[in-house]
């Protein structure tokens, strides 16, 4: 035996997968995995709630496309990871969740903080796991991160008891070596038989969503668009890989039952999904009648629902499915109608753009929002009223940069999980597009930012209350309950922590306000009130929310 421990030997293993950072906080049981952390290339990112760092490793995950990795203690620790961890899985991102256990010599007893935390995290990741003897550590490691990470990517557990953590491993335990899957090439056959689709049908249209960001395919997607003439539209979680300045845009399918976008649906007689997966939105609501005809091109196969009932799938590297189509179909003509609906969401964004209202209206601060980031940078867009604005009308240009939580949509994962961005991308400039309800669940994270020096700015919209529950109370009942709330005041509370804080008092100043504010080597909140009666305002040209997108 050597003086190895267990703890040092996930150490050597999370070093051998790569790892860089771990977000948590630690516990009287997982003080020797902290440690050999400490003596480790790896960085431990200390957060202020566990829920924190969920958040902060989903959104490492979701930019690298590397496992992000976050720590607990047992008991009430571990808990507090389940919803970053449920989020994780639900947005298809690879996370690694780790925490500690009882002891295994009193996990058969009644234990005091002892509960059982692998069924706990069961139903929301790929594999839930106790480690239950330090000699399985490399392979349960490896295990892990060959599960997080291999499509379609998601959330895994382990849990570590805590005499297991301390035992002494054997000499000759080393971590296993990392193999990456290789990207498959799609069946001709299959290739024929979607060329013979897309050569026959009148109005095709590609939907891409969160497959197509994951696998880098923005530019066979572009070619592939180019090549047959076909409109793109995407999801919420596929906004930016195709650029909505490109002449084929459709922009995202939207919060509403029946937004601009569906018109390029209406006519379909043929859907090209790209990367798309159900949990994003209901199928429903681009295939009403389930007539449209279906290519699914994913590296898996599609889930089974009466509006999804696919014609032939391209279950291969999505990239290299589309380049084969491309050449098997050849040049056709370019199909109608992408025209008229991106002057339709251009007219939106340009009359918010001069709407001088206060408070602002909500498409003033997207357009303002739009206007002081640059191509590259990165905005995440809490769950609320805004999430419907910023999705529906925020230009994206490049894939991974207008971040949105659309499969389970929670509420206050942008703070820290902004913490996450800023750690993946360095460079890129990061906005927090948050409202005052979600804001203050993980506003302590502030704290985390400053003590790391990661500039950031954090926008909220301020209406004093819970607004997309107020929104759907007023529209299905008739009046809002319980859904208002008073607010600290947001500059004096920046201030508190060390950050710099904003107050908007007119819409002229949010322009010059985010520019300020994100030209600062700092943490910047500011505070803007906005106009959610343009909510009704909407809804009477467009017609009811998605309640399946609130």
């Amino acid at each position: 035996m050597s003086s190895r421990t267990a703890a040092e030997l996930i150490v050597e293993c999370l070093e051998n997968e790569g790892v860089t950072h771990i977000f948590g906080i630690p516990g009287e049981e997982n003080i020797r995995l902290v440690d050999a952390i400490s003596r480790s290339s790896i960085s431990y990112v200390l957060t202020r709630h566990e829920q924190g760092a969920s958040f902060m490793a989903e959104t490492y995950g979701r930019l690298t496309g590397k496992a992000g990795v976050c720590s607990a203690t047992l008991g009430p620790g571990a808990i507090n990871l389940l919803l970053g961890t449920a989020d994780a899985i639900t947005n298809s991102t690879p996370l690694v969740a780790l925490s500690a256990q009882v002891g295994m010599n009193r996990s058969f007893k009644e234990s005091h903080q002892g509960v059982d935390l692998t069924a706990m995290f069961d139903p929301v990741t790929k594999w839930s796991a106790l480690v239950a003897t330090a000699g399985a550590v490399p392979e349960m490691v490896r295990k892990a991160f060959k599960l997080a990470q291999t499509e379609r990517p998601g959330a895994v557990y382990l849990a570590v008891p805590e005499d297991v953590e301390k035992a002494e491993v054997a000499e000759e335990s080393r971590p296993l070596a990392v193999n990456v899957p290789r990207t498959d090439e799609p069946s001709p056959a299959q290739v024929e038989r979607a060329a013979t689709l897309l050569r026959s049908a009148r109005n095709p249209i590609v939907l891409a969503g969160h497959g197509a960001a994951r696998a880098g395919a923005g530019e066979a997607l572009r070619r592939f668009a180019e090549a047959v003439g076909v409109p793109v539209a995407t999801t919420f979680h596929g906004k930016g890989v195709f650029p909505d300045d490109h002449p084929l845009a459709l922009g995202a399918v939207g919060f509403m039952r029946h937004d601009y976008v569906n018109f390029g649906f209406d006519a379909a007689d043929l859907i090209i999904a790209v990367g798309y997966e159900l949990q994003e939105f209901d199928p429903v609501r681009i295939n009403p009648d389930g007539d449209a005809k279906i290519i699914h091109v994913h590296r898996f196969p599609a889930e089974v629902d009466a509006n999804y009932d696919v014609s032939v799938g391209l279950a291969s590297d999505i990239g290299r499915s589309l380049d084969a189509l491309a050449d098997a179909v050849g040049p056709r003509e370019k199909t109608a109608g992408g025209e008229r609906i991106r002057a339709l969401l251009d007219a939106e964004l340009a009359r918010g753009a001069s709407d001088d209202r206060f408070p602002l209206a909500p498409a003033r601060v997207v357009a303002d929002t739009r206007a002081a980031l640059g191509r590259e940078d990165i905005v995440l867009v809490d769950t609320g009223a805004l999430k419907m604005w910023m999705a529906r009308l925020y230009p994206t240009y490049e894939p991974n940069t207008c971040l949105i939580s659309n499969g389970l949509s929670t509420m206050a994962w942008t703070v820290p999980g902004a913490i996450g961005a800023k750690i993946a991308c360095p460079d890129a400039k990061v906005l927090v597009a948050t409202g005052d309800g979600a804001f203050l669940m993980n506003s302590q994270e502030i704290e985390t930012a400053l003590r790391l020096n990661l500039p950031m700015v954090i926008l909220i919209w301020v209406d004093d209350a819970y607004g997309l529950i107020s929104w759907k109370m007023d529209l299905d009942i008739g009046h809002n309950v319980d859904t208002a709330f008073g607010n600290p005041d947001f500059v004096a509370y920046a201030e508190s922590f060390g950050a710099v804080g904003h107050r908007i008092t007119a819409a002229e100043q949010l322009l010059p306000t985010l520019r300020e504010a994100l030209a600062a080597d700092t943490v910047s909140v500011i505070a803007c009130p906005v106009d959610y009666r343009a909510n009704l305002e909407l809804i009477e040209s467009l017609g009811d929310i998605d309640e399946s997108l609130t």
